[in-house]
Formats: C-alpha cells, structure tokens, sequence
C-alpha cells in the first residue's frame, strides 16, 4: 500500500509532466498555424498545375509519354511519409499500419516485388529492424522541411521509373483535414493519372493560348508537377504531425488533471485517516491514565 509520501511524490511528478505536455501542446499549435498555411498555400498550385496537364494532354500523347502511359506492373515503389517523432497519438502507427496491410495484400499476394521509400525517422526505424527492402530512407526531415527534399525523391524516382526498374509509385501519407482529422490517404504517384475535369476546369482551359507550343509546355510541366506534388505530401504530412501532437498534448494534459484530483483526494483520505487514528490513540491514553 502506498504511504502518504509516496502519493506526495507521486503527485508532484504528475505536476511536472503536465507541466511539459502543456508546453508541447503550445509549441505543437504555433507550429500548426504556420504548417496550416503552407499546405493551404500549396494546395491551389498543385491543383492548378494538374488540371493544366489534363487540358494539355491528349490520348496518342498518354501512350507515348512512359509517365502517363499504363504497362504491365511486375516492381512497386512505396513511398510512406511518416514523422520524426513520436508523442503525436496513433500518427504513425496507422501509417505504418496501412503501408504493412498495403505491401502484404497488393504487392506481396500478387507476387509482385517492392521498393521501400521511408520519408521519416519512425518509418525508416520500424521497417528497417523488420528487414524490409528499403531503397532509401530519409529521417530527420521535418525538424527542417524543405522543397528540396521533394525534388531529390522525384529525381531519384524518375530516372528509375524511366529504365524499367520501377513500374508504379505509390505514396502513403496522412492528409491534412482539420486539428482533430487527419486522413490516410494511399495515391498513386506514378504513372500521372490524367484525371477527369469538371465542367469548370473545361471553360478555363478553353480560353488558353500557349506559348510557344501546347507539346513544349506539357513536357515544361510534367516535372514541376510531380516535385509539386511530393512537395504538397511532405506538406500535407508535416501539419497532420503537429495537429495530431497537439491532440494528442491536450488529452495528455486533460488526463493529468484528472489524476491529480484523484490523487489529491486519495492523499486527503489518508491524511485525514492517519490523523483520525492519531486522535484516538491519543484519546484512549489518556482514559487509560485516568482509570489508573
């Protein structure tokens, strides 16, 4: 049974670490703000540049670009975006879980064979003690995220996806939805997929004139798209992380409370019982003097 200056002790160590849950949720919401405005800021451009490709290309030019074009897959790349950190809830383990069931369920059971891309220190820490094959890893990040991050992936990416190594990329990452959503989101990276444009995107781009030519201006953009693209994910991931470890700090900090008022009442119980004895020891020696 614990004493009374065990629940003392205990009480003050709660004390501090809420103390430093507090002060991580702080820090994990001022990061937020400016994390927040750069996925906000790189969405519309990521966007725009997709739906600019859409209207430039064509069928014949699909089938004879290989960044376009669909062809039998025998080699998967998988490229997980997890964080440097943990303290941030089940951030990183419901990435890690999805990239498992998706290597084990698509590319596994269909014997198709794999390239592992860990964005992160906590994806590169797991899947490298499991043996997985890891191609490259890149930990340590986020603590200083930066575009050209993005752009040495897709230039280490392409070339491969070029020479036959790799026949499709995906990308594992939590998308950014609001401070308490964040979505796993599995894409696919390579080859672009052209997708369909509303009927807004087919007004805009009817009133186009390119210069100098719509073929130069498509293969101009096919790489500015797909380092926009890598950079939004990094983007997307970095303010899922902090809104997550802000969550996560909160709940932390909500629980210490409640165990501090727990404890203290449990510390008051027993003081008041020790004093309660105390008393009557003293009550029943002094009867007992008298009576003698």
């Amino acid at each position: 049974m614990a004493t009374l200056r065990d629940i003392k002790l205990r009480i003050k160590g709660v004390k501090s670490t809420q103390q430093i849950t507090k002060a991580m949720k702080m820090v994990a919401a001022a990061k937020l703000r400016r994390a927040t405005e750069s996925v906000l800021n790189a969405r519309p451009y990521a966007k725009k540049i997709s739906v600019l490709l859409s209207s430039l290309v064509n069928e014949d030019e699909k089938q004879a670009n290989p960044l376009f074009a669909d062809r039998e897959v025998k080699n998967v790349a998988v490229v997980v975006v997890t964080a440097d950190r943990g303290l941030c809830g089940a951030f990183n383990t419901n990435i890690i879980k999805e990239a498992v069931r998706y290597l084990e369920e698509e590319v596994k059971q269909k014997g198709l064979n794999y390239q592992l891309y860990c964005l992160g220190k906590k994806g590169s820490d797991y899947f490298g003690r499991r043996n997985y094959n890891i191609s490259a890893a890149y930990p340590g990040i986020f603590s200083h995220i930066n575009y050209t991050i993005a752009q040495k992936l897709v230039d280490e990416i392409i070339p491969k996806y070029l020479d036959g190594s790799i026949d499709k990329v995906i990308i594992i990452f939590n998308e950014f939805k609001s401070i308490i959503q964040q979505k796993i989101v599995v894409e696919q990276f390579l080859p672009i997929a052209s997708g369909a444009q509303n009927e807004n995107d087919k007004q805009e781009s009817a009133n186009y004139i390119y210069e100098p030519d719509q073929k130069a201006i498509f293969e101009y953009l096919i790489p500015k798209h797909l380092k926009g693209q890598m950079w939004r994910v990094l983007l997307e991931s970095n303010a899922s992380e902090f809104a997550a470890r802000m969550t996560a700090m909160d709940n932390a900090t909500t629980n210490a409370k409640e165990l501090i008022r727990t404890l203290s009442l449990t510390y008051n119980s027993k003081r008041q019982a020790a004093i309660t004895t105390e008393i009557l020891e003293i009550v029943s020696g002094a009867n007992a003097l008298k009576e003698n």
